[in-house]
């Protein structure tokens, strides 16, 4: 069974390995780690007394765990840290095949860097983070690989579902959904529903989903309010198009940072609309492969760069 609940040590102040050389494409220097003044004892006791207690909140019939946010790695500042990464996880087939194996082997690998990933965002405050699990265009792929791809989203929701609720992660599931299996369509409305109070991260898998077929339905739903008279041309604009995106489930729509592995450097036709000022980051490293230090990697870049939105610094 999969989970994604991590042993935590009890000291959160361990040493952090150096990381191996990265694959990153683009590589940044280091951020030295900031020095912070000694904290009094009382303010200790209540920080450790903080991070200790699990807060439990009655929900509607169950309970919700709230997490404390754990320690930054070294070179991270918490007030910088994107608020939605979204993830092309590509490479886990070139993955089996450079081990001599069989398809599935790279996706069952390519689940446990989900968790890891999935842990890493709750545990360090990011608020969202969006995967892209399945292309509308993946549909052409041989049905053996697609049969199992839909057997094993059923089975890793099946498996997880307790865990989403037990660890606060809000579930939602984008994308073209009516090609999904009868079976699979109704695991997604289930565990949306019972995990829709969750706070802590909020996790969007992309399946079946094109980020041009986004648009065009978002489109296509206001063409229909304005031949029903409920809006007017003249009124038609970003807004209105960004409230008929799928990603209006969530409270951050746009990622601040896309990361992609396997060496390719394009967004595939993933949130077109979305990602008009999303910072990018390329790994030559293969999605199974992909680990905390990359992910590590890919925040120290984010962090150092200039985000100016088409304007200029003062």
């Amino acid at each position: 069974m999969l989970s994604f609940r991590f042993p935590i040590p009890a000291d959160h102040a361990r040493s952090i390995p150096k990381s191996r050389r990265s694959s990153f494409t683009f590589r940044s220097n280091r951020i030295d780690s900031p020095s912070f003044p000694p904290i009094s004892v009382p303010r200790f006791q209540k920080l450790l007394a903080a991070t200790n207690d699990v807060v439990v909140a009655e929900e509607e019939g169950r309970e919700v765990n709230v997490r404390e946010e754990e320690q930054l790695p070294d070179g991270l500042r918490r007030e910088l840290m994107p608020r939605h990464v979204a993830v092309i996880m590509d490479g886990n087939v070139r993955w089996a095949q450079k081990r001599g194996l069989q398809s599935h082997a790279g996706h069952e690998a390519g689940v446990q860097s989900l968790r890891q990933l999935v842990e890493l965002c709750g545990k360090w405050g990011i608020k969202v983070l969006t995967v892209f699990a399945f292309s509308f265009d993946n549909w052409a792929r041989p049905q053996v690989e697609v049969g199992f791809l839909m057997s094993l989203f059923e089975r890793v929701i099946k498996s997880e579902l307790p865990t989403f609720e037990r660890e606060g992660i809000r579930v939602s599931v984008i994308g073209n959904l009516s090609r999904l299996p009868e079976q699979l369509q109704k695991l997604v409305v289930e565990v949306t529903e019972s995990t829709k109070k969750n706070s802590v991260l909020h996790f969007i898998v992309a399946v079946s989903y094109s980020g041009q077929y986004d648009i065009v339905q978002a489109c296509k739903n206001i063409a229909h309010k304005v031949k029903d008279g409920l809006v007017e041309p003249e009124d038609v604009d970003k807004s209105m198009i960004e409230q008929e995106l799928q990603t209006n489930c969530t409270e951050y729509p746009y990622p601040d940072l896309l990361i992609r592995t396997s060496g390719e450097l394009r967004v595939s036709n993933f949130m077109l609309w979305q990602m008009a000022y999303t910072e990018l980051c390329f790994f030559s490293t293969l999605w199974p492969d992909f680990g905390r230090d990359d992910f590590i990697e890919a925040l120290r870049s984010f962090q150092q760069r200039k985000r100016r939105y088409g304007g200029r610094n003062s």
